[in-house]
C-alpha cells in the first residue's frame, strides 16, 4: 500500500516509517520544512509538503494514496484545547477524502483519555473529565466515519512511548529533577503509568491499518502501568538525586504543567490488541529502557 502518513519525522512517526517500509509498504510523508522533506528522503519515504493546519493539503495526500495513519499533533500544554480542535479538523479532513472508498485511516489517540484509577481496556470509552480529554473529540470523529467507508480505527498511547530520542514526559521529568536537584513523585508514587517502546508502537500502527476493522480501538501497551515511584527512583539513581515524596498542592510548584499528569493513575491493558492483531510487545520496558542509560546522556 501507499502510505499517507502525517508526523512522518515525530518520534513515534519515523519509527513507522521503516515499519512500513519493511513491510514492503510505500511511504508519503507529511513534511512541512526543507529538513523534514531530506529527512524523509534519507528514510526512502516520498514527500507531501504541506502543514496539520492545512486542510486542503492533508485532503490531497490522503486522496493520493491507498492509505492513511496520523500522528501528527501539536503538543502546546499552554493551550491544550486548541491542540485538540486542530487535530479534530486534521482527522476529519483524512476522513473526508477518504469517505466511499473503503480505505483504512489509522488516526492516535492517549490512554489519558480514559477514566483513571483501574485497568481500562480498548473496550472502554473516553471520559470527558479526564486528563487526555483534548484527545476525545479526534477518536469521536474517527469512529463516526467508519459508518461513511471509512475503515478507521484509534490506536490509544500510553503517557510513556519510550526509546533513544524520545522528548516527551520522561525527559521533562529527568529535567525537573537536574533542575531542582531532587528526584520526585506525587502522594505515595502508587499511581501508575502505562508505557511502550515506540518500536513496538509502530508495529501497532502497521498491523492496524493492514488488519484492523471499522471502528477498531487499540491500545499500543507494553507495560500495563509503571509506579510513579519507580520512575522516580530510577531517574534518582541515575543522576544520584535524592528521591522525595511530593503533595498534591506541592506537585503544580515542582513539577510545573507536568504535574497534572504525573499525578494521574492510569493503568491500561493491551491484551485485546494483543489478541485482534496477533502483536506481542517485545522491545524493553520502561524501566529497563531507563536503566540502561541512554536518557541520561547530554
Amino acid at each position: 500500500m501507499r502510505v499517507f502518513l502525517t508526523g512522518a519525522t515525530g518520534f513515534v512517526g519515523s519509527a513507522i516509517v521503516q515499519e512500513l517500509i519493511s513491510a514492503g509498504h510505500q511511504v508519503l510523508g507529511l513534511a512541512r520544512s526543507e529538513a523534514s522533506a531530506a529527512a524523509l528522503i534519507a528514510a526512502g519515504a516520498e514527500v507531501h509538503h504541506g502543514t496539520l493546519t492545512d486542510v486542503g493539503s492533508l485532503k490531497r495526500g490522503a486522496a493520493a494514496s491507498d492509505s492513511v495513519i496520523h500522528t501528527a499533533y501539536i503538543h502546546d500544554f499552554s493551550n491544550i484545547a486548541a491542540s485538540g480542535e486542530t487535530d479534530r479538523l486534521a482527522v476529519e479532513a483524512l476522513a473526508t477524502a477518504l469517505a466511499g472508498s473503503g480505505r483504512p485511516l489509522v488516526i492516535t489517540s492517549g490512554i489519558a483519555a480514559l477514566t483513571p484509577g483501574r485497568l481500562r481496556s480498548e473496550l472502554d470509552a473516553p471520559n470527558p473529565q479526564s486528563a487526555g480529554k483534548h484527545r476525545i473529540p479526534s477518536e469521536e470523529v474517527a469512529i463516526a466515519m467508519a459508518s461513511q467507508g471509512v475503515r478507521t480505527s484509534v490506536v490509544r498511547l500510553p503517557p510513556s512511548v519510550h526509546d533513544h530520542g524520545d522528548h516527551g514526559f520522561v525527559p521533562a521529568l529527568i529535567s525537573v529533577a537536574r533542575q531542582t536537584g531532587v528526584s520526585a513523585y506525587i502522594g505515595d508514587g502508587s499511581n501508575r503509568w502505562p508505557a511502550v517502546h515506540r518500536l513496538d508502537a509502530a508495529r501497532v500502527f502497521r498491523l492496524a491499518l493492514e488488519k484492523g476493522k471499522a471502528g477498531s480501538v487499540f491500545h499500543a501497551i507494553g507495560d500495563e502501568g509503571v509506579p510513579t515511584r519507580d520512575i522516580a527512583e530510577v531517574i534518582g539513581r541515575q543522576l544520584n538525586l535524592p528521591v522525595v515524596a511530593k503533595s498534591a498542592a506541592e506537585a503544580a510548584d515542582h513539577f510545573s504543567w507536568l504535574g497534572h499528569f504525573f499525578s494521574t493513575d492510569c493503568p491500561a491493558s493491551g491484551a485485546l490488541t494483543q489478541e485482534w492483531l496477533e502483536w506481542r510487545p517485545g522491545h524493553p520496558g520502561l524501566i529497563k529502557d531507563l536503566e540502561e542509560g541512554s536518557y541520561f546522556k547530554s
